[in-house]
């Protein structure tokens, strides 16, 4: 496996993902200028140019959203980075990503809020504060579970690992040209859906590349986990593995509904996640 671990060093070296990182803020920080011209320009001469759907002309704050797409794709691109250092590792930049994700949702939210009306807890209201509870308590869960994570004594394995991490990189080098491909085809649907009321995807812009990332990171993981197990006899891991499997399950099908109901899976995912870690941390101390 020589040749793999080669090819990973050349396509994630320091310098390219130092690269990636300088050219994803110019794209985010040139996104957000042009958005805020378009926005400038539909309202200013009545021409429209985002889709009614999308809420992203109603506010200047909605462009924010476009900046936070670039800054997902990087974290997307981290996680693929990520993967062949540890399960641990990419399911906490799986949390991380969900918490940007309702992040982004909150600011092409805000301009829905409605103070002016008698009626405060109208549906647009609630909504946002569910996003912005859900937030909160994503966030203090990704604490807990690294937090965690760095609290669990750590067994040196009885096999060689060498040969399981270089087939988790030549997993994280197929991943990232399907990363990329998954980018431009979803990004043919995202402009659809911001400037034409025919997509499909235009009532809900966040299931857009995620829902496909998600069910792919679902395959790859069970993947790592079928040739764990010629490397691990340990049942706390075998459950850790399948119970992370399981937490990226849930967060797959938060995409496929909206309202409360997303961000009951979302949370239940994440809390599930933190659940297994903590239950294979007193395994691991006992054992």
């Amino acid at each position: 496996m020589k040749w793999v671990n080669s090819i990973h060093e050349k396509f994630f070296s320091e310098s390219n993902v130092r690269f990636f990182e300088k050219n994803i803020m110019f794209l985010a920080i040139g996104g957000f200028i042009i958005h805020l011209l378009l926005i400038l320009f539909e309202t200013q001469l009545g021409i429209e140019i985002f889709s009614s759907k999308t809420n992203l002309s109603s506010n200047p704050i909605s462009a924010l959203y476009t900046p936070f797409t670039f800054i997902l794709v990087y974290e997307a691109f981290l996680l693929v980075y990520y993967l062949p250092r540890s399960f641990t590792t990419s399911v906490a930049k799986e949390y991380e990503i969900i918490s940007l994700v309702l992040i982004r949702k909150i600011f092409k939210d805000i301009p829905n809020l409605d103070l002016d009306n008698n009626d405060l807890l109208n549906p647009n209201n609630i909504q946002l504060l569910y996003d912005l509870g859900a937030v909160i308590i994503i966030f203090y869960m990704i604490y807990l579970f690294k937090k965690t994570w760095h609290n669990i004594p750590k067994k040196k394995s009885k096999n060689n690992l060498e040969k399981f991490i270089s087939y988790k990189k030549l997993l994280s080098i197929l991943l990232l040209p399907t990363l990329l491909l998954l980018c431009i085809y979803n990004f043919a649907h995202w402009f659809d859906s911001v400037f034409y009321t025919t997509s499909i995807y235009a009532g809900n812009l966040d299931s857009v590349f995620f829902k496909d990332f998600f069910t792919i990171l679902i395959l790859v993981d069970v993947l790592i986990l079928l040739l764990s197990l010629q490397y691990t006899e340990r049942y706390s891991q075998l459950i850790r593995n399948t119970g992370f499997i399981i937490s990226t399950i849930l967060l797959r099908l938060s995409f496929g509904v909206d309202g409360l109901l997303s961000i009951i899976l979302l949370l239940l995912g994440v809390v599930f996640g933190l659940i297994i870690l903590r239950i294979y941390k007193l395994a691991e101390k006992a054992y």
